[in-house]
């Protein structure tokens, strides 16, 4: 009986630890995922374009392919990939980190650039192919999986950088989690984005009372100022998360009076009120990092477009023709 009660002990030691190891593991993912939140808004804000101009039918379709594409970016790949460079290799990390937070201002910076020199998209693709729906249908997942790799890559790094140090399991289920959790939020947001619409129309045509009828066409009205509004706060997410990353980054590689001088501004401008002055020091910071990563992504653009987009171009062509 008493090697019974023993055991029964030692059942429940093991399962206060495995308890308190879950709780570990969802407390660190939910504050890895926080300090991603720039990229998190970014891929929900930039998502739904990918569905525009398909039939609803498939729109939820869509979007279902897509996030099993990024679960797989994430867990196939950019899991392991991390997990070895924060175990073999951690001096790494901030030189990723800051690479994707200059991705992430480029991208920001030039969402602000097209909104006061607009451009358009020439379509490369013959007519045949861009009616062909279920070839424009590929051709759109693919660009978007495509696109949830980057976005992802910077979510999976920041979110490493952020776990506390620990053993290869603890980080490599955090990490898991930060990317299933993400990616439920983020496509799962995205689902009800795109088919808001549908559900405002269905509303106003066949709710039974006046209320819901006009709540139906509210949401109709209100959904393309919404998605505008989302966008804009994405973009502004991208310039203050992107800069924060890249001044933290020089902080920790020895180039300091970037991040120290920011850091004086928003601790004199919360010590000249009396009041919500974590809130002061907050908005200056983030309002100084978001300037900063506007001029290091209007600068990075002409880099971008005339250095690393031809020398890209030339790579592909030279490839195609070795092919051929």
């Amino acid at each position: 009986m008493s090697g019974l009660l023993a055991l029964l002990d030692d059942v429940a030691g093991i399962a206060k630890v495995a308890a308190a190891s879950v709780d570990d593991v969802i407390s660190q993912a939910a504050k890895a995922g926080a300090k991603a939140a720039g990229a998190v808004i970014d891929d929900a804000a930039v998502t739904p374009k990918y569905v525009q101009g398909f039939q609803p039918a498939r729109e939820l379709p869509i979007v279902w392919r897509i996030a099993r594409g990024s679960i797989k970016n994430k867990l196939l790949f950019l899991l392991p990939i991390g997990l070895l460079l924060a175990n073999f290799a951690p001096w790494v990390i901030t030189p990723l980190l800051m690479l994707g937070g200059a991705y992430l201002c480029f991208e920001g910076a030039e969402k602000v650039y097209h909104l006061f020199v607009p451009h358009h998209h020439d379509v490369d693709e013959p007519a045949d192919l861009v009616k062909d729906p279920a070839h424009l249908e590929e051709q759109k997942v693919q660009g978007a999986i495509k696109t949830d790799f980057i976005l992802s890559a910077e979510i999976m790094t920041i979110a490493l950088a952020e776990i506390p140090d620990s053993n290869i399991w603890m980080e490599g289920a955090t990490l898991a989690a930060v990317a299933i959790g993400i990616t439920v939020a983020v496509y799962g947001s995205v689902a009800l984005i795109v088919k808001a619409d549908d559900l405002g129309l269905l509303m106003s045509s066949k709710g039974r009372l006046g209320l819901t009828r006009a709540l139906g066409r509210g949401i109709v009205k209100a959904m393309p100022g919404f998605l505008k509004g989302l966008m804009i706060v994405g973009t502004a997410a991208m310039l203050w998360v992107g800069g924060s990353i890249v001044l933290h980054g020089a902080d920790v590689l020895g180039l300091s009076w970037p991040y120290d001088t920011i850091h004086h501004i928003a601790e004199d401008a919360a010590h000249a009120v009396s009041t919500a002055q974590g809130f002061v020091k907050w908005a200056v910071t983030a309002t100084l990092d978001g300037i900063f990563g506007l001029a290091l992504g209007l600068l990075l653009i002409p880099v971008a477009t005339k250095v690393l987009v031809p020398a890209w171009s030339a790579l592909r062509g030279g490839k195609a023709r070795a092919k051929h």
